[in-house]
């Protein structure tokens, strides 16, 4: 046979690179019911669509390049659901994945094309951090960083962390459009052994940066499911809400037979007491296409629910107020919550939805202490900026520059109120104490008085009156009144693509 012996070295080179870390750890892996890199890849993607890119990129240092196969990343293209995708695996068998000068070379490929082409990279993220010694002194003069982390948003990121990740894929996470944790994985900096080392005390990877501490404390997580193949489906469902890139519209889904019913028993999920607390998860899952919700950071700042979902098969992200947590009060988290999301969806062209029900911003020193002043006026910021039709109901309550940050006092393309909703500058009751002096126990008649006087006209029909809203809703309207209102502000004289005024965004701000 011709060339028979580039035939035989070739395969035999492929082969290597394809072993990773070797049997021993590869078969640990199993043992834990955790893929390796190229199985994770192989679900993932369509079968048969994955070409890699660098499978015999090993370490530049002669001594390791036996023991470096694919340089510890596999890197390539590849589909998911027919749509062309980068990937970007981290092979924690090879050196603990960690980064070094040729497998920099192969992820920066891949980043570049996905965004000069247009489409989306996904991370699947473990690692060690930086590769040392290859890193130390003149490793550091080879060390091109370039725009190796800048995110302008051509094309969506996506990152799975999915066991520990220091240095590149956290970095990675930080700077991607969406972050889903596998339980038990951490995610930090620098390693606990480091920290420790720092900080002249253990540190555990849980108190560092567990999937807790992303999910509820620092908001990176967006997702955390419990395996490696529910991270894999979470990255697939994400995907299916967004454009490929941000020229295009996003995908138009079939409408899932009997989507307008629950919206018909709306009333029977909204108390009759202002005072009583519902879950608004609940009012979005009646009106939205059946099954299409997809939440974003539900454990983190949840006075504020944010999420993608389909009306009539459009994408749309829903900005809402939870009153089951905080009585819906908006506490610096939430406000970040918002803006991150309002940056999502404007960075690809997705519509947005804001539902009123809140009391105002959540005050007080620890609040202040959070910076809160600062993340109300980047949340009133991305709402100005952002040039995706925006839609704003207001189910109940909403007070003060709460009521303008959700699309009040003109800084939506729509707005109308259910029957229910009630607007003023502040709680009519605290207002009556703010400016007479008075509490209700100290003189309930006097008390009631003065707080019919300081709730006058701010119900749905006296906004409805001065134009405040257009339309005033039953409840149960809310999923057909959407589908009127979004085709109306149709970006028709551009084709539905948005002009991304909040493309640069600084991630993770």
């Amino acid at each position: 046979m011709k060339f028979e012996q580039h035939i035989q070295e070739h395969a035999e080179r492929a082969e290597r690179a394809m072993a990773m870390g070797g049997p021993q750890k590869l078969g640990k892996r199993k043992e834990s019911g955790i893929l390796n890199v190229r199985e994770r890849i192989g679900q993932l993607l369509d079968p048969g669509s994955f070409r890699e890119s660098g499978l015999f990129g090993v370490s530049y240092l002669p001594e390791m390049r036996e023991s470096t196969p694919c340089d510890g990343k596999v890197t390539g293209f590849g589909k998911i659901a027919g749509r062309r995708v980068g990937v970007v695996g981290y092979d924690f068998t090879v050196k603990g994945s960690s980064s070094s000068y040729t497998n920099n070379r192969k992820m920066a490929h891949v980043k570049e094309i996905g965004g000069k082409r247009g489409f989306p990279v996904v991370f699947l993220g473990e690692s060690t951090g930086v590769r040392m010694p290859d890193i130390m002194g003149e490793g550091m003069g080879m060390n091109f960083e370039g725009p190796r982390f800048l995110r302008t948003r051509e094309a969506p990121w996506v990152t799975a962390i999915m066991g520990n990740a220091f240095g590149s894929s956290a970095w990675h996470a930080c700077c991607s459009d969406f972050c889903v944790v596998r339980k038990n994985s951490v995610m930090a900096v620098a390693s606990p052994g480091v920290v420790s080392m720092a900080l002249g005390r253990k540190v555990t990877a849980e108190e560092l940066g567990g999937w807790q501490i992303l999910a509820e404390h620092s908001g990176f997580a967006d997702k955390v499911v419990d395996t490696d193949e529910q991270v894999i489906d979470t990255i697939k469902q994400f995907l299916s809400y967004l454009p490929t890139n941000n020229r295009e519209a996003p995908p138009v889904a079939e409408v899932p037979t009997g989507s307008d019913e629950a919206s018909k028993g709306m009333l029977e999920l909204i108390p009759e007491s202002a005072t009583q607390v519902y879950d608004v998860r609940k009012i979005i899952a009646a009106f939205v296409d059946k099954d299409s919700f997809f939440e974003v950071k539900d454990r983190f700042g949840r006075s504020i629910s944010t999420g993608l979902a389909r009306l009539n098969g459009r994408t749309i992200g829903i900005v809402a107020n939870n009153p089951l947590f905080k009585g819906g009060s908006m506490d610096g988290d939430a406000c970040s919550k918002a803006t991150d999301f309002i940056v999502l969806c404007d960075s690809f062209n997705i519509p947005l939805v804001f539902l009123h029900d809140q009391p105002g911003f959540l005050i007080g020193p620890d609040s202040e202490k959070r910076g809160v002043i600062g993340k109300v006026i980047n949340w009133m910021n991305a709402v100005l900026q952002a040039t995706v039709p925006r839609i704003s109901i207001i189910l109940r309550k909403s007070y003060g520059r709460g009521f303008i940050n959700m699309g009040g006092a003109g800084t939506s393309d729509e707005i109308s109120a259910w029957w229910t909703a009630e607007v003023s500058f502040m709680n009519p009751r605290t207002a009556v104490t703010v400016v007479h002096g008075i509490k209700e126990e100290d003189d309930p008649e006097r008390f009631n008085d003065l707080l019919k006087e300081m709730a006058r006209n701010g119900g749905a029909y006296d906004l409805a009156a001065v134009y405040g809203v257009k339309e005033v809703l039953d409840p149960r309207e809310t999923r057909e009144y959407l589908k009127e209102a979004l085709d109306v502000h149709t970006l028709r004289l551009s084709g539905g693509i948005g002009q991304h005024k909040l493309a640069n965004w600084p991630t993770s701000y």
